[in-house]
This record gives C-alpha cells, sequence and structure tokens, in this order.
C-alpha cells in the first residue's frame, strides 16, 4: 500500500474501490494479487485511519474483548500496489466513469469501480437524539454497540443497572446491520444481571419492529425458548421513535404487517437503560445521489442496484457493489460479504476480460447469536432457509458455537476475510454434508 500521490486535479485508476471497510479491502487485496504491478491500477478510497471488527463490539460491551482487540492501522490492511486515497467521495458521476472527492476538488476517473461504502448509523432519526452518536453518548441510561465508544458505554450502563430498574433494547424499523445484534446485548445484559444479582425485580424488554424475534423461523424458535427461560419480555412491531431524556421515556410506534405506523398506537416505556439498535441507512454521498432525476446508480433508499446474483449494475456493467451498500435482499453481515467476495471476484475479472459473468451469489449470511456469555446459536442461512455448516444442529445453544465466535472469527476476519483469501465456509458444508443438496441445510 502507498498514499496516493495525486497532484493534478484528475488520475485515472484501471479498478477504483470506494470504501476500505471489510468488503473494500477484501476485494482490493484479491484483484491486486492478479493485476499486473503498474502505478495507478487500482485505489481504495477511505478517509478512516483506523478499521474496526465491528461483529467484536457485542463483546465488548460484554466485557468479552477488550478494545485494543478490535481496531487495527487502515494502512495495515491495504495491499502493496493499491493507493489508499485518504478522502471520501462527494458525488458520483457513472455515466462519465468519474468521482469528484470531498476535498481538493479532486476527480478520479476508472474504468471499474467497486461501491463498498457500507451503512451509516442515523440515530438522528430517532426524535430526542438530534446529533446521533454524540446524542448517544451523553444522554444518561441510553447505548448502543454499534460503534466503539458506544458499546463501552453499553457495558457501562450494564454494570451499573440495580435491582428492580427496566431495561429495555429496541430493534429499528430501518435497513440494519447486523440485524441480531440488539437482541444478542439483550441476553448478555440479562446474563450479566444475574450474576450481579440485580435480575430479580427488574425488566428485561425486547422491542422490535419486525413480527417475529428473528427472520428465520428455526432460529426464531430457538430464541423463543431462550426469551421464555429467562423471563424477557417480548414486544413486537413496535418500533422506537422518541426518547424524552430528563424523563427517561421511550415512545415506540406500533406498526402494522406492512411495518406503516398505526396513528395514536404509540406505546411508552419507563427506562433505567435503553440500548439502541441503529437505525441505518446508505452514506449520505450515495442518499444525495439518490435524489438526482437521472438516476440509475441507486434505488430510491440510495442503496446501489445490482443483480442479486451476479452483484452488477444493471445499467453500468463496469460498476460492481458488496456488502451493506448493496441492494440486495440477504441480511447485512461480514459474513454475507465473505460469499459475495467468492462472487464478485470473479465476476470482476470477467468484464475486465471482457466475458460473460458465470457466477452468482445465493443470498448466503449468518448471525451467532450469543444468548449468554457462554453459549451461542450459531444462524446460517438464505432468503430461502437455513444453510448449515456444521454436522450438529446449530439452532441449539452450544459452548463450541460460542468458542468460535469468541476465538476463531476474529483471527479469521484480520488474517483472511480482509485480505480476500476467505470466501465463505461452502468447501466446509460440502465436507460435512457430502450428500446433502446445498440450498438448504435443515
Amino acid at each position: 500500500m502507498k498514499f496516493s500521490t495525486i497532484l493534478a486535479k484528475e488520475q485515472h485508476y484501471r479498478l477504483i474501490v470506494v470504501g476500505g471497510g471489510t468488503g473494500g479491502c477484501a476485494i482490493a487485496s484479491k484483484i491486486s494479487r492478479l493485476l499486473p504491478p503498474k502505478q495507478h491500477q487500482i485505489a481504495i478510497i477511505e478517509p478512516n485511519m483506523k478499521h474496526f471488527y465491528q461483529p467484536g463490539l457485542t463483546l465488548l460491551a460484554a466485557g468479552l474483548m477488550k478494545p485494543s482487540q478490535l481496531i487495527r492501522n487502515e494502512y495495515k490492511l491495504i495491499p502493496e500496489g493499491v493507493d489508499w486515497v485518504k478522502n471520501a467521495v462527494r458525488s458520483f458521476s457513472p455515466a462519465e466513469n468519474r468521482l469528484t472527492l470531498n476535498e481538493g476538488d479532486m476527480q478520479l476517473t476508472y474504468d471499474y469501480m467497486v461501491i463498498a461504502t457500507g451503512l451509516e448509523l442515523r440515530y438522528d432519526l430517532i426524535e430526542g437524539l438530534p446529533h446521533g452518536q454524540k446524542s448517544v453518548l451523553e444522554a444518561p441510561g441510553i447505548c448502543s454497540i454499534y460503534f466503539p465508544d458506544g458499546a463501552i458505554k453499553t457495558l457501562a450502563e450494564i454494570k451499573t443497572f440495580s435491582k428492580g430498574q427496566n431495561a429495555i433494547f429496541s430493534f429499528p424499523n430501518t435497513p440494519i446491520k447486523c440485524g441480531g445484534a440488539p437482541q444478542k446485548i439483550c441476553y448478555l445484559a440479562e446474563d450479566i444481571f444475574r450474576e450481579r444479582g440485580v435480575r430479580e425485580g427488574s425488566r428485561v424488554i425486547y422491542c422490535t419492529s419486525l413480527g417475529a424475534v428473528f427472520g428465520v423461523p428455526k432460529y426464531s424458535n430457538a430464541l423463543m425458548s431462550v426469551i421464555k427461560d429467562r423471563g424477557i419480555e417480548l414486544f413486537t412491531r413496535l418500533n422506537l421513535a422518541k426518547v424524552e431524556v430528563d424523563k427517561r421515556i421511550a415512545t415506540f410506534q406500533t406498526l402494522d404487517e406492512n411495518g406503516q405506523v398505526i396513528k395514536g398506537k404509540d406505546v411508552e416505556f419507563k427506562y433505567n437503560l435503553l440500548h439502541i439498535g441503529a437505525p441505518c441507512s446508505p452514506v449520505s454521498e450515495l442518499r444525495n445521489h439518490a435524489q438526482q432525476k437521472e438516476n440509475n446508480l441507486t434505488d430510491a433508499q440510495g442503496f446501489v442496484k445490482v443483480d442479486p446474483k451476479t452483484l452488477q449494475s444493471p445499467t453500468y456493467k463496469n460498476i460492481f457493489a458488496i456488502g451493506d451498500c448493496a441492494n440486495t435482499p440477504n441480511a447485512k453481515t461480514a459474513a454475507a460479504v465473505s460469499s459475495q467476495l467468492k462472487t464478485l471476484f470473479p465476476n470482476l475479472l470477467s468484464a475486465m476480460e471482457g466475458n460473460n459473468l458465470t457466477k452468482f451469489y445465493d443470498g448466503y449470511s449468518s448471525c451467532p447469536l450469543l444468548v449468554d456469555r457462554k453459549r451461542v446459536i450459531l444462524a446460517e442461512f438464505t432468503p430461502n432457509g437455513p444453510l448449515e455448516t456444521f454436522p450438529f444442529d446449530q439452532s441449539k445453544p452450544r459452548r463450541i458455537s460460542y468458542l468460535m465466535k469468541r476465538y476463531l472469527m476474529p483471527p479469521l476476519y484480520w488474517l483472511l476475510l480482509v485480505r480476500g483469501y476467505w470466501l465463505g465456509p461452502e468447501r466446509l458444508r460440502k465436507l460435512f454434508h457430502p450428500f446433502t443438496s446445498s440450498k438448504t441445510t435443515q
């Protein structure tokens, strides 16, 4: 890796990757090992100096990992031969193969582009939290594991929770990254409350905008057993819309089966601890692009429009997307990125060589659902149902699944996934299930 030394107002690259998170680093690393080592072949546009292992934030909030274990310097993850443009995109001009950057009014052009911008946390969509993450950090009793300082505050709130108080955990009526995280921290907090002797007489409440605790029935049924056994109160079709910080009141909208607000049916809860599952949206640059009249790059929300199987833009054949920013129907997790990489890499190479695209993403995602500090339900699935890897029922909370979550997955992320080597567990699945269809593994 080297810092970009762009001196002119314009620079051309064979491939530009917008975003240096999981998907951006992974595809840049994999492609860089194949393209000839020429100057200005590949660039990653990423303004942040730090790279966070986001799947570990739940563990941090439960005292199971340290902040230092979740952070790497971005420059250590960008491969040799790739220019790091430490900047952000101001605007996209896909018809002209052009990007305008935030600082310096510079423009970059490209032959091919991969958009990997992830999602933006939008606490500001909740009335009473106008300054987003800053509001979350400043409000007494409010916390969220979706960013490092928020996870640290979550642990502090859990440790100071007292007997007879109310702890509320919310899941938003918006897109969300790692949709299992809001209930994971609910189970972990409840486990810690029991250990501290403050569970008796207290209410632990999980409010989700969905009609069930989890979108895949097999895992939803298993989680309902956990909820009943632990005395957790579950409320479905409720969306956190407002917090009154001074009164510690959370107001939830009641939703119908289509996710639309039912007027006049708001529900209020008093809280001592309120954990907010972060509302999310595409980044502002893509949202702004979605407002343009001639927009064929994104959908109305700002998600990059791609074929859900090939990950290629249907309009701009030299543009692809990976990860949370794409309008694919899969659950948005780091595990999904690994399987998307298995599709994106050969398809991008085929496009560069003028060939047809032959690889297809099956919608795979995974969510290791921590039900306490020792056990995990290892959910693996596609939009069609469970797609499990191991030769045991992964819907049962198991110690071995926790050990994989805590000790195997972090090095797998740092050493393999972001370096473009880990393409998901398909080969392991075939090893453990040699005679089972790859479509579903019940």
